[in-house]
């Protein structure tokens, strides 16, 4: 945990820190399952964390990767820590992963003008990102960490040389094809974060001798000092000859042989010749990017610039007809704002309604038959960064239901959804219907609208220049109630008169 905040000059102010080994994903194997001892572990220490950001006033946002996004019984983790801490969390891809740590990084060492590769070893998953002037060239996420390959590789009291060479294979067949990714990319300076990392530069220190300084950020060291200090991991073959490595924390020792593989494999496979640390990671990274949403939304009052980058993308690549997809934007979210007091969501969920609105006809790029499931399947199969996964699904979700069936508990991805999401999903979708039919013949002939509401009913009232606009209020009508359905009032389109 880190609690911070961050001046106008974009500069951090660290208040409080506070790690616990948690080891969510500490089941043998591939990650599958959230034992319930993990569970609980990573609940209680939530509960702590919780308490202290809430003495200081913090607003808390939590992120899950690897061990979460891959486990089988999420929900379950999830449902607790909301339930019992008050916490929702957020459960990011490992592309958005890397941006976040590549974000952390970029505020932690001079590298804006630098093409610089960030590798990050994690407890399940390790990210190797190339970023340039701000921005993710290149982001891949491995299912190599250093819990993941101890648990699987080093179960027993004794390592011997054929689990290690085992290990050695397995990093290489995963990373190979990345590694040409990678150089063809290619980079200038090299740079490692989090724990894995800081760890085998702490011992490198240890081992030369030298004072070990309160931040490692911006040390730099060299290919060959590295490779030594692994080379004497690799050495302690026994629980107790590796905690007693000199500058290791005894926490790490039993799984320290994975993380210090996956670095070595990293340094010959790159052919890095110095790795400097970063201070800033994913924490770090979270906390500037949480800001700069919110400084996004207070400004412009819409999508984050890069959360409207992915949005562009998925509507450039798709051919989305934007004239009608930006206004059916601006009605939905003329209603949104409108009808406010009634759903009480926030600026998150009007971001989430922005880009359903305006991915809502992706579908067509497959046919036009169907075309709101096959949205549901681009939005939910693409890449989009500045989501979390589950905000992706939101929005799919949303789109999905924008013509059609109403949402209901035998469609499968909208079951999966938590209760709370569900009526976002609800909310959202009964806004973009009804805005969808008021742009029916996608030539604009509604220009505005507007929406006000008694105990018994909503009344929207249409602008436009022609008059009565019989097939958007055609198209409108149709698709009002789920709107209905979720107010428990009746809707009525009413032409605004000057």
């Amino acid at each position: 945990m880190v609690i911070a905040s961050v001046s106008t000059r974009g500069v951090l102010r660290i208040h409080s820190r506070d790690k616990e080994m948690v080891r969510l994903g500490s089941s043998a194997g591939d990650i599958k399952r959230l034992t319930p001892e993990a569970i609980t572990r990573g609940v209680q220490t939530l509960k702590r964390f919780a308490t202290v950001a809430r003495q200081h006033g913090a607003e808390v946002r939590a992120v899950a990767t690897s061990a979460t996004r891959e486990a089988l019984n999420r929900d379950e983790f999830i449902d607790r820590v909301r339930r019992e801490c008050g916490i929702d969390i957020e459960v990011v891809a490992g592309s958005e992963e890397g941006r976040l740590i590549y974000l952390g990084a970029l505020h932690a060492l001079p590298i804006l003008t630098k093409r610089a590769l960030v590798i990050d070893i994690g407890g399940g998953s390790t990210e190797t990102v190339i970023g340039y002037q701000g921005e993710v060239a290149y982001v891949h996420s491995a299912k190599l960490g250093h819990i993941r390959l101890s648990k699987r590789f080093f179960p027993d009291a004794v390592i011997t040389d054929d689990q290690i060479e085992m290990c050695r294979r397995a990093i290489k067949g995963d990373w190979t094809p990345i590694f040409q990714t990678l150089i063809a990319y290619g980079f200038e300076y090299a740079i490692g974060s989090s724990g894995t990392a800081m760890a085998i530069a702490t011992m490198t220190l240890a081992r030369q001798g030298k004072r070990i300084p309160e931040s490692l950020n911006a040390l730099t060291i060299s290919r060959n000092d590295l490779l030594q200090t692994i080379a004497t991991v690799v050495e302690a073959r026994t629980l107790e000859q590796r905690k007693a490595l000199p500058g290791l924390d005894e926490k790490r020792a039993d799984i320290i042989m994975g993380g210090a593989l996956i670095l070595e494999q990293a340094i010959i496979g790159l052919n890095i010749q110095e790795l400097t640390m970063s201070g800033y990671a994913l924490r770090e990274g979270t906390v500037f990017d949480t800001v700069q949403k919110q400084r996004d939304i207070d400004e412009y009052h819409h999508l984050s610039h890069l959360r409207y980058q992915s949005v562009d993308h998925l509507c450039d690549l798709y051919r989305v007809h934007r004239p009608h997809a930006e206004h059916v934007k601006n009605l939905c979210l003329r209603l949104f704002d409108d009808l406010q007091p009634l759903h009480r969501l926030a600026d998150r969920e009007r971001e989430l309604l922005e880009a359903a609105a305006l991915l809502h006809d992706v579908g067509y790029h497959i046919s036009a038959e169907q075309h709101h499931k096959h949205s549901d399947y681009i939005i939910r199969n693409s890449p989009m960064p500045g989501f979390t996964n589950d905000e992706a699904e939101i929005v799919a979700t949303v789109a999905r239901y924008h013509r059609k069936s109403y949402p209901k508990k035998k469609h499968e991805w909208f079951t999966a959804l938590s209760a709370s999401e569900q009526q976002v999903v609800r909310v959202l979708a009964a806004i973009l219907r009804i805005c969808e039919g008021l742009d029916r013949r996608q030539q604009q002939l509604v220009t505005s609208v507007r929406a006000v509401y008694t105990d018994q009913s909503i009344e929207i009232f249409m602008t436009s220049p022609m008059g009565l606009p019989d097939i958007e209020l055609w198209g409108a009508e149709r698709r009002k109630g789920l709107l209905e359905e979720v107010y428990g009032r009746k809707v009525r389109l009413l032409l605004h008169t000057m």
